[in-house]
C-alpha cells in the first residue's frame, strides 16, 4: 500500500472521527439490581458508539465533523445514519456494508446509571480497513483526527503514520487499548482511564503511567480517575485535578465527552490545565444527563 502523508490543511474548526458507531440498548432497573432475575425498569434504544458519541459531542461544541465508521444493512442502519445526518455529522466517507450486522452494544446499569454488564457485537468494525483509510484520508480536511480502538490495529497504524493532522486517541477498553502501543509516539493526546493506562505502560500508579506515556512520545496525557478526578501530563508538568460537583444519573458517554473537550482544546490551543479542566467539566455535565450526549455540554464553550 502506498503511503501518502497529507499536509495539515483545511478547516481548523473541523474534526474527522474514525471509529465505532452502534445501536445502544440500555436497560436500567427501577430499584436495586437483582442478578439472575427479571428486573422491572426501562429499556431504551439509541445510536451510540465511542466514535459516534465523540462526533456528536464535537458537533455540540460547534465543530464541523466527518465520521468515518462502518454501517451495516439491517434495521438499525437507517436509524443510526439518520441520527447522524440530523446532527449535521458528515457521513460521506462512512462505508455501508449491506450484508453485515450493524454494530450493537447491549448494557445493563444499576439504578444509579453505572454500567454493571455489557455485551458488544462490533465485528463490522473490522471492515474499516487500512486500505479504505488510505483512500479517504487524503480527501479529508480538518484541524484534528480522532481514532478509537474499535478499528483494526492496521487501520489505526495507517491513520497515525500518514496523517499530517494532529491525532487524538481514545483507548475504549483495556482489551483494545494495546492497539495503540505501536503509535503512541504519533499521538497529540490520549485519554485512557487508570486501567487502560496500566495496560499501555505496566504502571499501576496513574501518575507513573502518565509519565511513562509521555516518555513513549504522547504529547499530552489525560488519565480519568472517576470520582478522583484526572491526571494530566506533558513533558513540562504533571497535574492532578479534582472533579467538579457532579450529579450522577448515567456515566455512559462521560469519557467520550471528555475526549471531545480535549480535541476542542487542542484546536483552540489551550494549556494543559485548561484542557483538563474543560474535559472534567464535560464529563461531569454528561454524568448528570440521561443521554450520553448532553445538550448542556455546550455550556463549556463559555469557559473558552
Amino acid at each position: 500500500m502506498a503511503h501518502k502523508v497529507r499536509p495539515q490543511t483545511g478547516n481548523i474548526d473541523a474534526a474527522v472521527v474514525f471509529g465505532g458507531i452502534n445501536m445502544d440498548i440500555w436497560g436500567r432497573p427501577e430499584g436495586k439490581l437483582i442478578p439472575k432475575d427479571s428486573n422491572p425498569g426501562t429499556v431504551a434504544l439509541r445510536p451510540g458508539g465511542v466514535g459516534r458519541n465523540i462526533a456528536h459531542d464535537l458537533r455540540l461544541l460547534g465543530l464541523e465533523v466527518s465520521l468515518v465508521a462502518a454501517i451495516g444493512g439491517d434495521v438499525y442502519a437507517s436509524a443510526i445514519s439518520e441520527s447522524c445526518r440530523a446532527l449535521g455529522i458528515d457521513l460521506s466517507y462512512a462505508p455501508v456494508f449491506p450484508q453485515l450486522r450493524s454494530s450493537t452494544y447491549l448494557y445493563i446499569s444499576d439504578e444509579r446509571g453505572e454500567m454493571q454488564l455489557a455485551v458488544s457485537d462490533m465485528d463490522i468494525c473490522s471492515a474499516l480497513t487500512a486500505e479504505y483509510a488510505a483512500r479517504v484520508l487524503p480527501k479529508l480536511q480538518a484541524g484534528a483526527v480522532v481514532v478509537d480502538t474499535n478499528l483494526p490495529e492496521e487501520t489505526i497504524r495507517y491513520i497515525c503514520e500518514n496523517s499530517g493532522i494532529p491525532v487524538y486517541a481514545d483507548p475504549v477498553s483495556t482489551a483494545k487499548a494495546a492497539k495503540l502501543l505501536p503509535v503512541l509516539h504519533r499521538l497529540s493526546a490520549i485519554k485512557p482511564n487508570a486501567l487502560e493506562a496500566e495496560k499501555l505502560t505496566g504502571e499501576k500508579d496513574p501518575e507513573r503511567a502518565a509519565r511513562a506515556l509521555v516518555e513513549k512520545g504522547v504529547e499530552r496525557v489525560f488519565i480519568s480517575l472517576g470520582s478522583r478526578g484526572m491526571i494530566a501530563a506533558d513533558k513540562k508538568e504533571l497535574l492532578h485535578l479534582p472533579i467538579p460537583p457532579t450529579r450522577l444519573v448515567n456515566v455512559t458517554g462521560a469519557g467520550d465527552a471528555a475526549t471531545a473537550a480535549i480535541v476542542l482544546s487542542g484546536i483552540k490551543r489551550l494549556s494543559l490545565r485548561e484542557t483538563a479542566e474543560l474535559a472534567l467539566r464535560a464529563g461531569s455535565i454528561t454524568c448528570g444527563s440521561d443521554s450520553p450526549n448532553a445538550e448542556e455540554l455546550q455550556e463549556i464553550l463559555k469557559l473558552l
